[in-house]
């Protein structure tokens, strides 16, 4: 059994991310998010942006004790920027990385997307639009 690690900032991008259970059902998976959501099995990371450096070398060293204590074989991360620095970390430990930008991106693919497209595997739109001016894959939206 495959186990995933399922990355998010809070609001739009956990609920999206939760939108994708269905999909990984037959894994095990551990999920982790910057807000609180209620759900005590969900571990924490420090919320971050360009704007905040210092949170966002915190976020960083997060982002590698996680994937480190997790040890996941797949990465799967609806966005921002603490689910970019877990997939970025993922795939130089070696782990397989899918990145499914915020269906908010209905015109270009989002910053912290632009930044994962080296490090995804997997790297994919929501919008069929987005997917032709930038390259990345569209199946379909989670919503």
């Amino acid at each position: 059994m495959a186990r995933i690690l399922a990355v998010s900032s809070g609001g739009g991008h956990w609920q999206q991310l939760k939108l994708l259970d269905a999909a990984m059902e037959d894994a095990e998976v551990v999920y982790a998010c910057s807000a609180d959501v209620g759900e005590p099995t969900v571990l924490r990371v420090p919320d971050c942006n360009l704007r905040t450096p210092r949170r966002l070398v915190l976020g960083l060293l997060a982002a590698w004790r996680l994937v480190r204590s997790v040890r996941p074989d797949v990465v799967v991360s609806t966005g921002a920027a603490p689910g970019a620095l877990a997939l970025i970390v993922a795939k130089l430990l070696g782990c397989r990385t899918v990145w499914i930008d915020s269906i908010a991106n209905a015109e270009c693919m989002s910053l912290s997307g632009r930044l994962t497209r080296c490090f995804a595997d997997l790297w994919m739109t929501q919008w069929e639009t987005v997917s032709e001016r930038s390259g990345a894959v569209y199946v379909g939206a989670v919503l």
